[in-house]
């Protein structure tokens, strides 16, 4: 289970630094991670994907605070813990996607009285719960505050390249493995489909009525 310290020492790892044997060891390569760490690290990363283990479900009503003058009748806003959505739909299935809705600061806008999302969270039951993390993610986060450190802890470019290479190796292994955990979805049918599902229903309907007997 990743652990903020397994995190650093990791990226230390990385760095070809000592780990650290707490979180207040007075050292210089803590202090820089800590840094790094305390602006907004945990959202910068989970913005990078639609990942998984961090994603919500909600239903939302129309704040009634928000009254429009014109445009989309009702004004949502957006869950604290929001970091980026991932569907935006009209049933609690989240069969049908909301296309008719736009977005403006904390709030979305639509003409539903109720809107269904899914969206990724920094929760503590979500995002920012580390035991949930992946290992592929765990791996990139500990890269990314090695590429971030890299500037304090060494003036060496060569190895600022690689571990900006491999940062980027391990984001991509990362959203794929997430990928590949997720349930295939499937297009809804366009409508030359459904129109030929309706003829060739009504065929068989018509095949139907002929073979009734009557009497």
């Amino acid at each position: 289970m990743a652990t903020q310290l397994s995190l650093y020492n990791e990226a230390l790892l990385i760095l070809g630094e000592r780990k650290l044997a707490s979180l207040s060891e007075d050292r210089e390569p803590r202090r820089v991670l800590d840094t790094i760490w305390d602006y907004n690290t945990i959202n910068y990363v989970l913005e990078k994907g639609q990942w998984t283990f961090a994603t919500r479900s909600a239903k939302l009503e129309p704040n009634p605070s928000m009254e429009q003058a014109y445009g989309y009748a009702y004004a949502y806003e957006k869950p604290t813990d929001y970091i980026r959505l991932t569907a935006m739909c009209t049933d609690e299935y989240y069969s049908t996607p909301l296309l008719g809705y736009t977005e403006e600061g904390g709030f979305w806008f639509a003409d539903l009285d109720e809107i269904y999302i899914k969206y990724v969270s920094n929760d503590a039951s979500f995002g920012s719960d580390y035991s949930i993390w992946p290992e592929t993610f765990t791996r990139y986060v500990a890269h990314y505050l090695a590429f971030r450190g890299i500037k304090r802890l060494s003036q060496n470019q060569s190895d600022k390249d690689d571990i900006e290479k491999d940062m980027k190796n391990a984001l991509a292994d990362a959203q794929s493995k997430d990928a590949l955990a997720q349930p295939t979805e499937f297009p809804p049918p366009g409508l030359w489909t459904r129109s030929r599902r309706g003829r060739r229903a009504g065929r068989s309907n018509d095949r139907g009525n002929r073979n009734r007997l009557i009497g």
